[in-house]
């Protein structure tokens, strides 16, 4: 049967097209074009923004997909997520500029869902603004007395003098399915979601021995 793929731009799609290949979808990563959505033998692709995976899953239009754990907490769809991909790990943080020791009134996130769930369980009634870009720049500029951000490396928070005082949130690469999929088209998704699984354990059995 034919399956309907939903991932996001960048490297999440990238990575993620190149481990369904190697699971053995017939697929590959398409040349650079307008193109929206790509069909290879039965698998159709869709490259969606990331916050639209979760919706495409959810809804049924894309049958599984491969999204961040943060933008699907963020989401609030309950949508079947069988594995951990373990690749584009990191984490989503409370920032402070270095030494800020003032009380914290209004909190700058891209996930106001998460900041207003984690500013709740510490008891905090701060403000929450949703911004889309350069999320540190509340901090520096005075607009936000903290933010809520992803940090990966951690070299930008220290080249503008901020720091992390929480991790709220680790994130990685998630797959995720449509429930109904699940059931109606289980020949081709379950044999797949296994195949992923014993890629993502080998990779992972790599990553450790390369580390000792």
């Amino acid at each position: 049967m034919p399956l309907t793929l939903a991932l996001p731009k960048g490297r999440i799609f990238e990575e993620g097209v190149a481990l369904l290949a190697r699971a053995g979808l017939p697929i590959r990563l398409p040349e650079k074009s307008r193109a929206l959505q790509w069909k290879m033998g039965h698998v159709t692709l869709l490259e969606l923004r990331n916050q639209d995976v979760p919706v495409y899953v959810d809804l049924g239009i894309a049958d599984a997909g491969i999204v961040g754990k943060d933008v699907l907490a963020e989401s609030g769809r309950a949508i079947y997520e069988p594995l951990d991909l373990g690749f584009s790990r990191c984490r989503l943080s409370l920032i402070r500029e270095v030494g800020a020791s003032g009380p914290i009134g209004r909190v700058a996130s891209k996930y106001p869902a998460l900041t207003s769930s984690y500013l709740g369980g510490r008891g905090l009634s701060a403000e929450v603004l949703k911004l889309s870009g350069n999320i540190e720049l509340a901090c520096l500029t005075g607009l936000a007395d903290a933010v809520v951000d992803l940090v990966q490396t951690g070299g930008t928070l220290r080249a503008n003098n901020l720091e992390e005082l929480e991790v709220i949130l680790q994130s990685s690469a998630r797959l995720v399915v449509n429930r109904t999929a699940l059931k109606l088209k289980r020949q081709e998704l379950r044999p797949l979601i296994g195949r992923l699984r014993e890629l993502t354990a080998d990779r992972a059995a790599e990553q450790a021995a390369s580390s000792v």
